[in-house]
């Protein structure tokens, strides 16, 4: 018999999709089986507590959970989310019950020994219950009393073969996350994999101990395919890309249009979508309009092509990724807390992106230095850009200015000259200009 009744969760049951609630009762009812013969080292009824507290905060329409101060391991700031709910009383099983983010492997690929491991300590000192992933990308191990964190860390980190670290909460650097890259895709234009890493062991301590003004964080797309969408989900975007023109096959770009080839890989082979169209499907929309097909050449105008990877995507037999490779850099982008969502900027067109990234490092470490002189508290760094200006970054990043920069010419530029910067400054003749220039 469930130890709290729970009507209004048990409706979330009752839907076509896969419900948490069914999660947290099955994980509740293992643990009070107990079949592993485990010595709990927090509540056994944790997650049945837990069905307890949410249910009440449906009941009243509020949550139930408090702030109840800081909690960590020694010498890390962050990796700890300390949660405690405001009726210890009726629900001791969640009196405090603390999230852990655990950082994961880039490209999360993991062996199942590993996550094996994860479990039976979870399962020993936290609730059993977890996420993966989190948004920013960490294992997410959802509950566990104060006294078990020192263990929990102490038994990740002297794993002697899959030892493990914290990842990133609080105003620091969260934890890096990437795509598969070039261990799996042959659009990849760097190893995004090895940057996450690398960039991980790099910056441990703006990692574990929060000094900026608000979080931060990498994401790592090795192609403009966007993958983990770190245009739009990182503070520091690193997107591949590449400077030379794609490479055309004509005689497979004709076995499409012959129909020789599925389109999309065959991805929409679910109907009949009828024969294939180059122009329709191709050509128009192309967003800027750089290609042409005259029935049995296609053209691309390089310097026009804007990397969106629609025509390669479409026929990938017949169009590939150039071999000048390396990554755009974008910065800002945030989802909403006070201005609203907001994608990511592009700063830095092209930029090398080879081991040991020092060229990304360098652009890092000086939006840094500014950002947490010049950042609010709880400023994302791009509510930072859009009250000082994009043009202020430029400078302090020392990048200088380009057209990729402006956002739409003549009505709307990031970019403004100072007097200093133009020949003869403000001041004009404007005699010796209507000699040039008659009405």
């Amino acid at each position: 018999m469930a130890k709290h009744a729970t009507p209004l969760l048990d409706q979330l049951e009752s839907g076509p999709w896969p419900s948490f609630v069914s999660d947290i009762k099955q994980a509740a009812a293992e643990r009070a089986k107990n079949p592993k013969g485990l010595d709990y080292q927090i509540p056994v009824d944790a997650p049945e507590d837990l069905l307890g507290i949410l249910e009440l905060s449906y009941n009243d329409g509020e949550t139930h959970w408090k702030h109840g101060g800081i909690v960590g391991v020694f010498g890390y700031g962050g990796g700890v989310i300390g949660r405690y709910c405001d009726q210890p009383e009726q629900f001791p099983g969640v009196a405090h019950f603390h999230t852990i983010r655990v950082n994961q492997p880039a490209g999360k690929y993991y062996h199942s020994d590993f996550l094996r491991h994860l479990c039976d300590i979870w399962d020993l000192r936290g609730s059993g219950l977890t996420n993966l992933h989190g948004a920013t990308g960490d294992i997410v191990l959802l509950g566990t009393q104060t006294p078990q964190l020192e263990e929990i860390f102490y038994e990740l980190t002297h794993d002697e073969k899959y030892p493990t670290d914290l990842g990133g909460s609080g105003s620091n650097l969260r934890t890096p996350e990437s795509c598969l890259g070039q261990s799996r895709c042959e659009y990849a234009c760097y190893n995004s994999q090895l940057a996450c890493y690398q960039l991980t062991m790099d910056y441990q301590d703006e990692l574990h101990r929060p000094a900026f003004p608000y979080k931060f964080k990498f994401k790592f797309d090795a192609c403009p395919n966007g993958c983990v969408a770190s245009i739009a989900r990182s503070d520091f975007s690193v997107i591949g890309t590449w400077k030379d023109d794609i490479k055309i096959d004509q005689e497979a770009v004709k076995a499409y249009v012959g129909g020789e080839f599925k389109p999309n890989a065959g991805a929409h082979a679910g109907r009949d979508w009828g024969k294939f169209d180059i122009q329709a499907e191709v050509v128009d929309r192309c967003p800027s309009q750089c290609m042409k097909w005259d029935g049995s050449k296609l053209s691309i105008d390089t310097k026009e092509c804007v990397r969106c990877m629609h025509c390669i995507n479409t026929m990938p037999r017949a169009l590939h990724i150039g071999d000048e490779r390396g990554a755009s850099i974008l910065l800002g982008a945030k989802a909403p807390i006070l201005d609203g969502a907001q994608m990511g900027s592009l700063l830095v067109p092209f930029i090398p992106a080879d081991e040991p990234f020092d060229e990304i490092k360098g652009v890092i470490e000086k939006i840094w230095d500014w950002w947490m002189e010049e950042g609010k508290n709880r400023e994302r760094v791009g509510e930072t850009i859009k009250r000082l200006s994009f043009q202020k970054l430029l400078e302090v990043t020392e990048i200088p200015a380009v057209a990729q920069h402006v956002v739409a010419p003549r009505s709307n530029p990031y970019i403004f000259f100072k007097e200093e910067e133009v020949p003869g400054g403000w001041n004009r003749d404007i005699v010796a200009y209507r000699k040039r220039h008659q009405r």
